[in-house]
């Protein structure tokens, strides 16, 4: 439960700020919070005597459970600091796993392999950043959708045309290397998206910040480098998996904690 929540309950049989009215639209336990007591609202009046409503006695237990848990608020940046140690654990891991013969493996001239590198550690961040922090405003899409396509344009064309490996080895090496790799940073980023309600723009970011490590990982260790392979086995694969996040989370229970 958020802090919002808690002024909800204070606010209820009077009108509703505006900041408190956006965070019901929300908030499905806030709605179903505002639900019940309109429904007693519109009932006969009751004697005394009368247990208060489950639902309205459950959701002020549990306002005190969690505040006397959580008595001051937890920096949010936090759980960004977290998210971002796994990112550089598994992309550390996952180059040290892969590298054998060098950690750079692709042969794109160096200055262009440094771009798209520095490009996608900027998507990796900055993706992490708009999933988890907090903001009264929504995330726009078109924000994200540009960061995805320009991320993936700068991958496919700063390839170096060359095919090393057979090409169905070549995609489904790779292919199993970004989902292996992608596994990690998804769930710890799914985890931390189940304290906040479910919003699909931010769980978007979360996704592709999150598979954005693999494809880092991939970028620098794979030597092939045909408009083909990197479209298939690298840039399709990475935006699977952040659909795929995106869908998983809307099946996942929001846990909010207060304050």
């Amino acid at each position: 439960m958020k802090p919002e929540c808690s002024r909800v309950m204070d606010s209820l049989g009077g009108p509703l700020p505006a900041e408190l009215t956006s965070h019901v639209a929300t908030c499905e336990d806030c709605r179903a919070l505002l639900g019940g007591f309109d429904a007693l609202g519109g009932m006969p009046a009751a004697p005394p005597a009368t247990a208060p409503a489950p639902k309205l006695e459950a959701a002020h237990q549990l306002a005190l459970k969690e505040l006397a848990a959580h008595p001051k608020p937890t920096p949010w940046w936090r759980e960004l600091l977290v998210l971002l140690a796994v990112y550089a654990v598994v992309l550390g891991g996952g180059l040290a796993w892969l590298s054998r013969d060098g950690v750079v493996g692709n042969q794109a001239p160096p200055m262009v392999v440094a771009a798209v590198a520095l490009l996608t550690l900027v998507l990796v961040g900055g993706g992490a950043f708009l999933a988890l922090a907090p903001s009264r405003r929504r995330v726009p899409w078109a924000l994200v959708a540009l960061a995805a396509v320009g991320v993936a344009a700068v991958q496919v064309m700063g390839g170096s045309g060359l095919q090393i490996r057979p090409p169905m080895r070549g995609m489904l090496g790779c292919m199993g290397s970004e989902v292996a790799l992608s596994v990690l940073p998804l769930a710890v980023a799914l985890v931390l998206l189940c304290r906040s309600a479910f919003q699909p723009v931010r769980a978007l970011a979360a996704g592709l910040s999150a598979a954005g490590v693999s494809l880092l990982v991939l970028h620098l260790h794979c030597p092939d480098g045909t408009v083909r392979h990197l479209m298939s086995a690298h840039v399709l694969p990475w935006l699977v998996l952040a659909g795929v996040a995106v869908l998983v989370r809307s099946r996942l229970p929001t846990r909010s904690y207060a304050p």
